[in-house]
């Protein structure tokens, strides 16, 4: 409760940052000046490997005992974007929410996801809009798709609200609203600090959550606060495309209901939500 408690008044803070900066931003007049060059339009993009200590997906712990490796390929042409992602398990384990041992995988390498995003985003002077579609390749669960819209608004927190919703195995919807702030440290360097809070939706017989008394899932759909999360980490640039990021998230149950277990069982017919700590690093290139 206590931590919980700091989270809160983390967000309460950066909301207010947010709201002081929109008036700020309003209540500033334009600069005088010739208008600018249109920028020449071209494909944009990155190419990212990262590794860590944990893969910790919308708070469910998804990697125990081992390292992942995390490559991803982004690009971007005209507020279209297409992105590729994947997670490689260097030594599988069974965690309350991922079960390799299922598939005979257990404490084995293996590359068990491969995600595909396609969006497009839309900029209206401060604010970007964007919607897109994402497939879940995963191969220790059943592979699934959603759609998503998200509103950014670029001030000095660029809060963003996130709305997900999964059109085919595990019919929900997820919403989160995150916060980001990069500050100047050094010759290029800058610090970079976030936070997030998840809203969970359960919709199909998927959801139904356990009751004691029944011993199995039959009780309502799981619906609640779900995760929150704290991260900081820099910016470091090697080269002009070439970046190094350290980071460290620190992820945490919102609700009662998110950590709740009945006995050894999950409330949550996901598995319940614990608190993690995610340590590691991204090189990307951009281009």
């Amino acid at each position: 409760m206590k931590l919980i408690k700091i989270f809160m008044c983390m967000v309460c803070l950066l909301c207010c940052i947010t709201v002081t900066s929109l008036f700020a931003e309003e209540a500033r007049s334009p600069e005088a000046g010739a208008p600018e060059k249109a920028p020449e339009e071209k494909v944009t993009g990155s190419v990212t490997l990262g590794v860590f200590n944990k893969y910790v997906f919308r708070g469910y712990e998804l990697s125990r005992g081992s390292f992942v490796v995390q490559p991803a390929v982004t690009a971007s042409f005209k507020g279209f974007s297409a992105n590729y992602w994947g997670n490689v398990d260097s030594n599988s384990h069974d965690t309350q929410s991922y079960f390799p041992s299922a598939s005979d995988k257990d404490g084995r390498k293996w590359f068990n996801e491969t995600d595909l995003t396609l969006s497009y985003t839309r900029a209206l002077d401060k604010l970007s809009l964007t919607g897109g579609y994402i497939y879940y390749n995963t191969k220790y669960t059943n592979e699934t798709e959603e759609l998503f819209v998200s509103a950014t608004y670029d001030i000095l927190t660029k809060p963003t609200l996130a709305i997900n919703q999964d059109i085919a195995e595990y019919t929900g919807t997820y919403i989160n609203l995150s916060f980001s702030h990069s500050v100047p440290v050094y010759k290029g360097v800058t610090l970079d600090l976030g936070a997030s809070a998840g809203y969970f939706i359960g919709q199909n017989r998927y959801w139904k959550t356990y009751e004691a008394a029944e011993e199995a899932y039959t009780g309502s759909k799981y619906k609640g606060f779900h995760d929150g999360m704290i991260k900081a980490g820099f910016t470091i640039p090697l080269t002009k495309a070439v970046s190094f990021q350290p980071v460290a998230q620190y992820w945490f149950p919102l609700s009662g209901d998110a950590k709740k277990k009945i006995g050894a069982v999950s409330y949550n017919p996901n598995g319940y939500l614990g608190t993690v700590f995610v340590g590691g690093a991204n090189l990307t290139f951009s281009f």
